[in-house]
């Protein structure tokens, strides 16, 4: 089959017109899985005889006449997304009970048509910029197997820039979507907080944490993203719709971007990377040589980070509850968990409370400026092993310096999108990061894809590819 219908339109679009099937098609995703088990390591759990039973029924859907935006194509889910009949570990070790019911994401993922051929591999309850862990090994970059692929969601950015799947969710707490897009040369979107729903949880880790699709371009994160918009009616966040797809082909005008150097304050240093500097200037000549105004701005973040510790540990410290064997939980978790407790009473309500101002001190940017450019991380992708050797104190400063600008938007609850911003001399993948404010999807994803139209960061694919 070689590499035809690589992309999640693409096979949508091929699967419509009779041009393949969905057993070819989830075949090949399984086969690919099955290859690079080995070196990339990007799945928790391969739902191997289900997807082929699921791929079958799609067929005679399809043979019927039956139309759906992503009936038979494969897609994947990160290990915090709960698949009926199967467990939600969240990369921690033990055995997990399978779960009853499909979480709305799911459920929205199949009445679409898609077909989920696993569950990825993320660190340890989400808490760190790596995938690696004693429960399932350490998932590696496609781009150089040395390096990690960043995280949380790094099993899903494996997954998709290897060619495993065309598409797959992940989540994002902290830049858990966008860190590893950015590192694996991919798209990756952080919507607007409550833009699909994270149900059962009516909101995810007191609010910081969103659901978001990794996709090799603009037009395969913004389908994977329509498909999956949506809320339930226990939803504690209820934004109002948007039209991702539309926007893709929309001209996004002639924008005001602020381009930002300054990290939110967190008493951490956290040195610019020269090759990452560099990227993103070369990134914003390329939006000011599209029309855009381009000029250095800078919001102010204020001591958000004061807001952003009590709501995470508590996150950490709920999950933990979750675990049936907590002895197996990384030491680096029990005590985010302990601070977890600490933090939870009068410091989680001020947290909560002092969202609204921050985000109008953070939001005044917006009243000179249409977009917030950053890099997406201050380095490129670490090596295997680097963060997960280290104590807490350790790997807490070491994640702040190599990721400081993603995690504020999750406290605001507001949109952003990682794009390939070009490599290191090394050859590894950097990423730079489009800000809006409270529901501004759209406006991203046209500017992205402008930006992918011109650059064509999707036609290069890295040296591990399955199929290539």
């Amino acid at each position: 089959m070689g590499d035809r219908f690589e992309g999640l339109a693409e096979q949508a679009r091929a699967l419509g017109d009779g041009d393949t099937t969905s057993a070819e098609l989830v075949g090949r995703a399984l086969e690919r899985i099955a290859a690079t088990a080995g070196t990339v390591n990007a799945f928790r759990l391969v739902r191997t005889e289900a997807a082929l039973a699921e791929a079958e029924e799609a067929d005679r859907r399809l043979a019927a006449g039956e139309r759906l935006p992503l009936l038979g194509v494969p897609v994947a889910v990160k290990d915090d997304t709960d698949v009926a009949g199967e467990p939600t570990a969240f990369g921690c070790a033990g055995t997990f009970p399978p779960k009853a019911e499909d979480s709305e994401v799911v459920r929205r993922l199949r009445a679409a048509g898609a077909i989920v051929v696993g569950k990825t591999n993320a660190c340890e309850l989400g808490q760190w910029p790596f995938t690696e862990g004693p429960a399932f090994g350490d998932t590696r970059n496609p781009w150089s197997p040395a390096h990690t692929p960043g995280g949380s969601s790094g099993g899903s950015a494996a997954a998709v820039a290897a060619g495993l799947v065309p598409a797959a969710l992940g989540t994002d707490g902290a830049g858990s979507v966008r860190i590893p897009a950015a590192w694996t040369h991919l798209v990756g979107i952080k919507p607007q907080r409550g833009r699909i729903s994270t149900w059962p949880e009516p909101e995810a880790f007191q609010g910081i944490t969103g659901i978001g699709p990794l996709a090799r371009t603009v037009e395969d994160a913004a389908l994977l993203l329509e498909v999956c918009s949506g809320n339930h009616r226990h939803d504690l966040h209820r934004p109002t719709p948007v039209a991702p797809r539309a926007a893709v082909g929309r001209d996004p005008g002639r924008l005001r971007i602020a381009l930002s150097w300054k990290a939110a304050w967190t008493g951490t240093p956290r040195p610019l990377h020269p090759e990452v500097r560099a990227a993103v200037t070369d990134l914003a000549r390329t939006l000011a040589r599209l029309g855009h105004l381009v000029e250095e701005a800078e919001p102010d973040y204020g001591l958000i980070g004061l807001s952003f510790v009590p709501r995470a540990t508590t996150g950490v410290r709920e999950w933990t509850e979750r675990v049936p064997d907590r002895s197996l939980l990384d030491r680096r978790t029990r005590d985010a968990a302990r601070l977890g407790r600490l933090l939870s009473g009068r410091a989680l309500r001020w947290a909560r409370a002092a969202e609204a101002r921050q985000q109008k001190r953070v939001g005044a940017v917006f009243g000179q400026y249409d977009v917030v450019l950053t890099p997406t991380t201050a380095t490129p992708p670490p090596r295997i092993g680097t963060l997960a050797a280290m104590n807490g104190w350790r790997t807490d400063r070491a994640m702040i310096a190599a990721c400081p600008y993603a995690w504020p938007w999750n406290v605001l609850g507001w949109p952003g999108i990682s794009v390939p911003a070009g490599f290191s001399s090394a050859g590894l993948p950097l990423g730079a990061q489009l800000l809006g404010p409270e529901g501004g999807e759209a406006r991203l994803i046209s500017l992205a894809a402008r930006l992918e139209d011109d650059l064509r960061w999707h036609e290069r694919w890295p040296q591990l590819r399955a199929g290539a």
